[in-house]
């Protein structure tokens, strides 16, 4: 039995949401995806916040949406548990009276919704903050308590929206393991919205890729985030993606030239791939280099970044050049960007050796 089942649709403006997926129990999902790809729509569809126009929502064994009958149960019957970015919680009640609240609100005697409401906040490490209302706790303190009161009611499914984005640098990852820990030791299932490719990493089994509000791609964590097929996927990774179409010894590109590489074993001629390869197997050059690279590329240097030790250079389309290779990213050391002594705007070489890149097939 899976925790839970959806294949919808739901009609914006700006997109249409057209989406099928399902995890296990205990599972962690991660969706990804760029703003506006549809992620907190999906979450709205989940929770019951919104009805779709098409399609059915089954949690565990209950069909909760189904178009077709015209069911909707209501959020607060899910038993569905969410934890966005701010912790939300109850201004005018007690750090205590808020964890105890979900149970309290299912029929469980105030005593027992108290006990387990303290012994939720001991899990969180927030055990001392019981007495105190909200606005007395920082947002670290806020996120720990609002985690206790999610798991509260013991949801069958919880609902993760980007939990760690509002926090300052020094309390994320102290609530990164600690939102492991406490989900990993419930067997919790979970759906993670993230921009973090981090964050994905460390708590989601699986993820899936929104764009346009599609499915683009899916699989393992490791998987999706060290092979990715999606650009958005590429991004968060920090690898670069070029999209083309296999062939013999690399990738066709949209405008004609080949990007050699190694591909994977069910990689074949004609199909749809991408090349992958890291920022840090690029080598950039003020004149065009000779010698043993096979994928030498004219761009224009479109920004800089620097990176703790070293520079990321960002690549734009030169004159009459591909547009594949705007975006494409190189890391370099401060020593050897004072030696090609070049501004944005300039025109460098990228090269790249073909051992460095991988094809990889893409669906659909």
């Amino acid at each position: 039995m899976t925790a839970f089942e959806l294949a919808v649709q739901l009609r914006r403006p700006e997109f249409t949401l057209d989406v099928a997926i399902s995890a296990e129990p205990g599972e962690v999902l991660a969706v990804l995806g760029p703003n506006g790809s549809g992620k907190s729509t999906l979450l709205g569809v989940l929770a019951g916040l919104l009805r779709p126009d098409s399609g059915y929502v089954r949690l565990g064994d209950r069909l909760v949406t189904d178009t077709a009958s015209g069911l909707l149960v209501p959020p607060h019957r899910r038993g569905v548990g969410l934890l966005a970015q701010k912790g939300l919680l109850f201004p005018h009640l007690t750090v205590l009276a808020n964890v105890a609240f979900g149970p309290r609100a299912q029929g469980m005697r105030p005593a027992a919704a108290e006990e387990r409401a303290r012994m939720l906040l001991a899990e969180v490490d927030a055990a001392e903050f019981a007495g105190r209302k909200p606005a007395k706790l920082s947002g670290g303190q806020q996120q720990r308590v609002a985690l206790a009161r999610a798991l509260a009611p013991e949801p069958s499914v919880m609902l993760l929206d980007e939990p760690l984005a509002a926090l300052d640098v020094d309390a994320t990852p102290a609530m990164r393991a600690l939102l492991r820990r406490m989900i990993r030791d419930a067997k919790q299932t979970a759906v993670l919205v993230t921009h973090s490719a981090l964050d994905a990493l460390v708590l989601a089994d699986r993820v899936v890729v929104l764009t346009a509000g599609r499915v683009v791609e899916q699989g393992p964590t490791r998987e999706v985030l060290a092979r990715p097929r999606s650009p958005f996927a590429a991004r968060i990774a920090g690898l670069n993606l070029v999209p083309g179409t296999a062939c013999a010894g690399g990738l066709r590109t949209a405008d004609g030239p080949v990007v050699f590489g190694r591909g994977d074993a069910d990689v074949a001629a004609g199909d749809r791939a991408v090349a992958v390869f890291p920022p840090s197997a690029v080598a950039v050059y003020a004149d065009r280099p000779h010698g043993s690279p096979r994928n030498v590329l004219s761009v224009r240097l479109a920004a800089m970044e620097p990176r703790g030790d070293t520079v990321r250079l960002r690549a734009g389309a030169g004159p009459g050049g591909p547009s594949w290779v705007d975006g494409l990213a190189a890391d370099v050391t401060p020593a050897a960007m004072a030696d090609l002594g070049v501004e944005p705007g300039a025109e460098v070489w990228f090269a790249v050796k073909a051992t460095e890149v991988e094809i990889h097939a893409v669906g659909g």
